[in-house]
């Protein structure tokens, strides 16, 4: 068998198919998504005290609006993004602080991530509801 009939139906390089990628990848950049959907949020959060600052007319329009169904998909999107990011700022606290670097650690650290932070929101939301 030659070189060349060795090296067929192997691919060239990594590709999707054969690619897998990590859980901190995704969380790295899943991280950096978040953070830049908090400064959306962080919008709309604004406009929603200018509106309760400007009066009851405007605060209504801001209520109408975030009570829709869109509104509340938005916000529950926001929600999500905030507790992500928040515990992505925890996982890296615990970096800084020189723990968890073994490849179960950080593995371990990620999926309580998205876990965690997809938990937290359900029940957030949840309490929210019942309260409202």
């Amino acid at each position: 068998m030659s070189n060349a009939e060795a090296k067929t139906g192997r691919p060239l390089s990594p590709h999707l198919q054969v690619y897998r990628w990590p859980i901190t990848m995704t969380m790295s950049i899943l991280h950096r998504v978040t953070g830049g959907a908090l400064y959306f949020g962080t919008l709309l959060l604004a406009w929603w005290v200018i509106a309760a600052a400007a009066g009851p007319g405007p605060f209504s329009v801001v209520s109408w609006v975030f009570g829709s169904w869109i509104g509340l998909l938005v916000l529950f999107g926001y929600t999500w993004a905030l507790i992500h990011h928040l515990l992505g700022g925890l996982r890296h606290f615990v970096w800084d602080v020189g723990a968890g670097f073994t490849k179960p650690a950080r593995d371990n650290l990620a999926w309580a991530n998205i876990i965690g932070s997809v938990a937290l929101t359900i029940l957030i939301w949840i309490v929210a509801l019942v309260i409202r």
